[in-house]
Formats: C-alpha cells, structure tokens, sequence
C-alpha cells in the first residue's frame, strides 16, 4: 500500500497552457504609422493645431497642472491695491460696524465697479478667527485658487498661433514679485507662456498678480510636477532649452537658437540654474554686463533675453 502511494505522489498532474499567448507576443503590430498619426509626437500636435486653425476652434487645455490654494489679502492699503491691480477675487469681507474712512469706500467702490465680487459683513472676532489674529484693519479679501496650465498647454497655444514657441522657465525662483515681472515680459514681448516647479518655487499669488500689472489674466503659468522631465518632453518636441548662467559658453548676442522654438530657462538670482537643470540645457549662455555687476535678479534677466527673442523673430 506504501508504495503504492508512492508512485501515486510521483505522478504529474495537468499542465497549465499560456492560452495562447506566447503564441501571440511572437506576432507583429504591423508597420509602424506615420510621424502625424502618433500620439504625441510633435508633428502630431502640429497637425492638430493646423486643423484647429483651419476649423477656427481653439486648443483643448490638459489643465494637469493643477490648483493652488485660496489666499487673503488682508489690511486697507493691501485691499485696495489688490482690487486696484485687478488681482482676482471673489469675496470682500468687512468688518461690521467700521470706521468707513476714504481706503474703506475706496475699496468698496472698485469691488462695485469691477462686479463679480461678493461683499460680505462680519463680526471683528470672525476676521480675527480667518486671518489668524493679523492686523485686517476691518477688510479681507479672499483671492480664488489659481488654475495653472499644464506645460504642453504653452505649446499647443504656439501651434495655434502658427508661431514658434517661445516659452521661459523659473528654477528655484521663490519671491513671487519676481515671477509677477516674469510673467508681464513674457506678455509685453509676445511669449507663449511660464513653467515653474511644482515644489520650492514661487507661484500665482496675489503678490505675483499685483507685479504682472494686470498681464497675468492672458498669459499662461504652467506648473511641473518635475522640471527637468518637463525640458526633457520640451525637447523631444523639437523646441531648444536654453540656460541663463553667469559662467555660460556663449555670450546671449551670438546665440541662434532665439530665433525659433525655445525654453529660456532662468535660475535663482543666488543659486542660479540647478545641476540637474544645468545639464539639460542644450546651451548655457551669459548676458553681457559691462557695468561688473554679478547677477541680474529673474525679471530683468528675463526681459533681456525675451527682448532679443522678440527682435530676432520681427
């Protein structure tokens, strides 16, 4: 009985087949499509953006940049500059029962004009309670999350235009006055658009919206997830990435790459570019500075290089 037990555990049991599917992994996908019919691939978008022109429709925006947060503006003077500047708003809070002195009905009277804009009154302990215990003076205004774009949106524009885009990227620049002037060069100079990180940067806060002088509302801020797969995707497009360095290869006049499609990619004005960002750059050029100062802060050094753009593409 043991051993026939024995040669009963010794025997296989069913295989079990693939079903197939080694049979067809060995099987081909047939010849490979043509540059226009494959997805994402630059002479795809450029197709699309052709026939969006010709059908006068406009390019569908990802939107996968994301949101950022609500923000308040909070004190008379902030208030009434924010409302001045046209920084986006969606509700005027005020204090009940406040001394309604010229900045109060000032600020009242452009919440009025604009339209849009929900004035709410509220107790002094309420202020006090949603600006953290801040000096609000009797006015808060709460900005709405900005919607950013996703950065392939700043080349579907271009293509929707028929032009070459010209696009600049922040690396490591946090003080949003200086992603403001960014932002109002690139519109002043005819650019397609700004990328910046999603972490350690600066973003489209109300103090950004202020120094854009109104320009922010018709050009695009893109946020990366990862700048550097961003210029990597940029490249892949057929547009060049070009660095702003202090010790770059070439001077700024002797670079050809403005005149067509470009990333002009600005550091911090401490730090300047990145390593990871550094080496990705196709070129790394120098703004000539005669007068020895050491470094131009983000807006200037922005608006130089897009000005040259601008001038080469006339």
């Amino acid at each position: 009985m043991a051993a026939n037990n024995r040669r009963m555990s010794g025997k296989k049991g069913a295989q079990v087949g693939s079903g197939g599917k080694r049979r067809r992994g060995l099987e081909g996908k047939g010849p490979t499509p043509p540059a226009e019919m494959r997805k994402g691939h630059a002479k795809q978008r450029a197709a699309n953006a052709k026939e969006r022109r010709a059908t006068g429709g406009r390019p569908q925006q990802r939107r996968g940049g994301g949101r950022s947060t609500s923000e308040l503006v909070v004190g008379r003077n902030p208030v009434y500059e924010a409302l001045r500047e046209g920084v986006p708003a969606s509700t005027l809070y005020v204090q009940q029962f406040i001394d309604n002195d010229e900045r109060v009905r000032e600020a009242l009277q452009l919440a009025a004009e604009r339209g849009g804009i929900n004035l709410m009154e509220a107790p002094r302990p309420e202020l006090d309670r949603m600006t953290n215990g801040l000096n609000h003076q009797g006015l808060v205004l709460q900005v709405p999350p900005y919607e950013y774009a996703h950065p392939e949106d700043l080349v579907a524009a271009a293509h929707d235009e028929g032009a070459d885009p010209l696009i600049v990227a922040l690396d490591g620049v946090t003080d949003p006055r200086n992603l403001g002037a960014v932002v109002r060069s690139v519109s002043a100079f005819g650019g397609h658009g700004v990328v910046v990180p999603e972490r350690r940067a600066a973003g489209m806060t109300a103090g950004a919206w202020k120094t854009s002088a109104g320009t922010a509302a018709r050009t695009p801020v893109a946020r990366a997830t990862n700048l550097t797969r961003a210029l990597e995707s940029y490249q892949k497009a057929g547009i060049t990435v070009v660095g702003l360095a202090a010790d770059g290869e070439a001077e700024l006049g002797d670079l050809d790459a403005l005149d067509g499609p470009v990333v002009i990619v600005v550091g911090s004005e401490g730090k300047g570019l990145s390593r990871l960002v550094g080496e990705t750059c196709d070129h790394r050029v120098r703004i000539p500075m005669p007068g020895g100062a050491e470094s131009l802060n983000a807006g200037v050094a922005a608006g130089i290089v897009l000005y040259e753009a601008a001038r080469r593409r006339v």
